[in-house]
């Protein structure tokens, strides 16, 4: 029994590392110099291991004054969105999975299309309304409009809908009303869920580009993975392959430690999912 455990373990291990080896090779490159890595006729230029050992791509990185702004910028942006979507998606939720109230069943309609609507659809309407109102280039502008998410919605109203209704029952006997009764014995349920929420929410604000290319106009507004990109206009003829890859290395490692910090949740949420279906 313990041995073909191990042996599920290896088996399930080797694909694992195969879908690894491109960050791997990101990674390795990004601390490789760019005199190295442009000769491409080099053998050791596209190893694994990043022989030899530089760190000078992430100075020079570090070095223009405002990626740590572009950072803050990323923070700022997603933490908002994600503190957003979380009062709506909850809020919203929970009255379509409990409360009965007029054109209950249209709003559903309504999240269920929002699903079917690419959000590219929709962006010449917002970029004209934020424009009327001279939002763009601001915090709100990258945040307001990605706030109402119906996939979030959807999530949070099954999620809801699978909560026994005899613990509301029980409270409302006590003469416990609605409000307290999301505040104090919904919420907490439904923690795996908003957490799981959470962080998808974060890593999806986190990496998007094309909102941020469209709505921010000054590199004071700009986020990380815009920032970035705008420093690499001429890929690696100016800036170095390996100044490309670490700028791919400091994007990306914030979302992964949250991931890892946080993976136990959304673990929790998909088989209390999958036990409750």
């Amino acid at each position: 029994m313990h041995r073909s455990y191990y042996w599920l373990i290896t088996a399930l291990s080797l694909p694992a590392f195969v879908w690894l080896i491109p960050t791997i090779w990101m990674v390795s490159l990004s601390f490789q110099p760019n005199e190295v890595l442009a000769r491409t006729t080099s053998t050791t230029a596209f190893g694994l291991i990043p022989l030899p050992f530089t760190t000078e791509n992430y100075a020079a990185l570090f070095s223009f004054g405002q990626t740590p702004m572009w950072f803050l910028n990323s923070a700022i942006v997603a933490l908002g969105m994600t503190l957003g979507v979380l009062a709506v998606s909850t809020t919203a939720g929970y009255a379509l999975a409990r409360l009965e109230f007029p054109f209950k069943r249209a709003i559903m309609v309504l999240c269920l299309v929002g699903l079917m609507v690419p959000e590219q659809a929709v962006f010449i309407p917002l970029y004209t309304m934020f424009a009327d109102l001279g939002w763009h280039n601001s915090y709100h502008a990258l945040i307001l409009p990605r706030m109402a998410v119906p996939i979030g919605v959807f999530l949070m109203m099954q999620f809801f809908r699978a909560i026994p209704r005899d613990i509301e029952e029980a409270a409302r006997i006590d003469g416990v009303g609605w409000l307290q009764i999301f505040w104090y014995i919904m919420l907490p349920l439904a923690r795996p869920a908003m957490m799981t929420l959470a962080i998808l929410t974060f890593l999806y604000a986190w990496n998007d580009y094309l909102w941020p290319l469209v709505s921010a106009r000054e590199p004071e507004r700009f986020t990380i993975t815009l920032g970035l990109a705008s420093i690499q206009s001429n890929f690696a003829q100016s800036e170095g392959l390996g100044r490309v890859m670490a700028s791919g290395v400091i994007a990306s490692l914030p979302v992964v430690i949250l991931f890892l910090m946080f993976q136990r949740y959304v673990v929790r949420a998909m088989t209390a999912g999958g036990t409750k279906g």
